[in-house]
């Protein structure tokens, strides 16, 4: 089976799923908080890593061959998409304010993010590539400094109401 269609799944959850549920969410998860220096450079380490995984997917091949990688791949992807929908379905219903503080956004501030790198860390395995695992922490690394960034401007956006949030609520897990 060709690795991109693991994308399938996740792309109709990540978009056809959250466009579902809110429309105007689709708009919000595409925006990025303002950056600068570091993060600039990190976007586009962003873009352009999950660009090649979208793109690299399509050489590699799904290796169902039941050893202990295919089971830690498909435990990793599945679980991936679970935490997905959820983080989805929690992302397109925010308090009046604007902030996400329900559902899986109660045990973590970034679920998305999370659900991303599970998911991709699953595809990485279950097509038992070391490359495509590489990128995978490239995209996973550079995530790290677009969602510092989304703090800072979530701090000045929402206050303390975002500061006692923070305070709760780990970052990733």
């Amino acid at each position: 089976m060709n690795g991109f269609l693991l994308l399938i799944p996740f792309l109709m959850i990540r978009f056809g799923l959250l466009s579902y549920l809110n429309k105007d969410a689709v708009r919000r998860a595409a925006h990025f908080a303002p950056l600068s220096g570091k993060g600039i450079v990190a976007y586009w380490i962003y873009q352009i890593s999950n660009a090649v995984i979208f793109i690299y997917l399509f050489f590699l091949n799904v290796k169902m061959d039941f050893t202990w990688l295919c089971f830690i791949g498909m435990v990793c992807y599945i679980l991936g998409l679970v935490l997905c929908v959820f983080s989805v379905r929690g992302f397109s219903s925010p308090s009046s304010e604007g902030l996400n503080s329900k559902g899986i956004y109660r045990f973590s501030r970034n679920p998305m993010y999370v659900s991303y790198f599970i998911c991709f860390a699953g595809c990485a395995f279950l097509t038992q590539s070391l490359i495509l695992g590489g990128i995978v922490l490239v995209f996973q690394i550079s995530a790290h400094w677009i969602i510092l960034s989304e703090e800072r401007w979530c701090m000045e956006k929402f206050g303390d109401s975002y500061g006692d949030y923070m305070k709760r609520v780990r970052r990733y897990i």
